[in-house]
C-alpha cells in the first residue's frame, strides 16, 4: 500500500450541544442531570478523592531528612600518634592497611583532639582547620623541630597555606 491508496477518511462534524431536543445533545448536553460535574465550570483537582481522606495525609510522615553530603572518615590525631612515627608520610591507603579507615573513597579529616607534637608529611587529608591554625602558630613563635633524618640540623614545621596576616 503506497500513500496515494489509502482511501480518504471524512471527519466528522463537531455535535453542537444544547440546541433543542431533536438533536440528541438538547437540554443536559450530554451532561447527565444535576451534580458537580454537570455545572459550568466544573473543574476539580486530581488529587481530589470525593471527599475520602487523600492518600498524601493518609501516609505516615517522617520526621526530618537524610543529608547528601559527604560526610568524611574522621581520623583523630591521638591514633596517628600511637600509630606513626614523628615525620612519616600519611596517606589514606596507609591509613585504610592500618585500619584507621573503612572507606578509601571518601575523604579523610584529621579530627585534633590534643596537643600538636609530631610533624607529618600529609598527602590526599583533609586537615581541620585548628590543625592547620595550630601549625601557624608554630610558625610564627618559631618552634624548632629537629629533623629525623639529620639530628644535627633544625627545621620548622612544614604547613601547605601561608601564615593569616592580622
Amino acid at each position: 500500500m503506497q500513500l496515494h491508496e489509502l482511501v480518504k477518511i471524512q471527519s466528522r462534524a463537531k455535535k453542537r450541544l444544547g440546541r433543542g431536543h431533536g438533536s440528541g445533545k438538547g437540554t443536559t448536553s450530554g451532561r447527565g442531570t444535576k451534580g458537580q460535574k454537570s455545572r459550568s465550570g466544573y473543574n476539580i483537582p486530581r488529587r481530589f478523592e470525593g471527599g475520602q481522606m487523600p492518600w498524601i495525609q493518609r501516609l505516615p510522615k517522617k520526621r526530618g531528612f537524610k543529608s547528601r553530603n559527604i560526610k568524611p572518615e574522621i581520623v583523630k590525631l591521638s591514633l596517628i600518634d600511637k600509630n606513626f612515627k614523628s615525620g612519616d608520610r600519611i596517606e589514606p591507603k596507609i591509613l585504610f592497611k592500618k585500619g584507621l579507615i573503612r572507606n578509601l573513597r571518601l575523604p579523610i579529616k584529621i579530627l585534633v583532639d590534643k596537643k600538636i607534637e609530631n610533624v607529618y608529611s600529609w598527602r590526599g587529608i583533609v586537615l581541620t582547620k585548628k590543625y592547620i591554625n595550630t601549625k601557624i602558630k608554630l610558625i610564627k613563635t618559631e618552634d624548632v623541630t629537629k629533623d629525623l633524618k639529620s639530628p644535627n640540623k633544625t627545621k620548622v614545621a612544614k604547613i601547605d597555606k601561608q601564615p593569616v596576616k592580622e
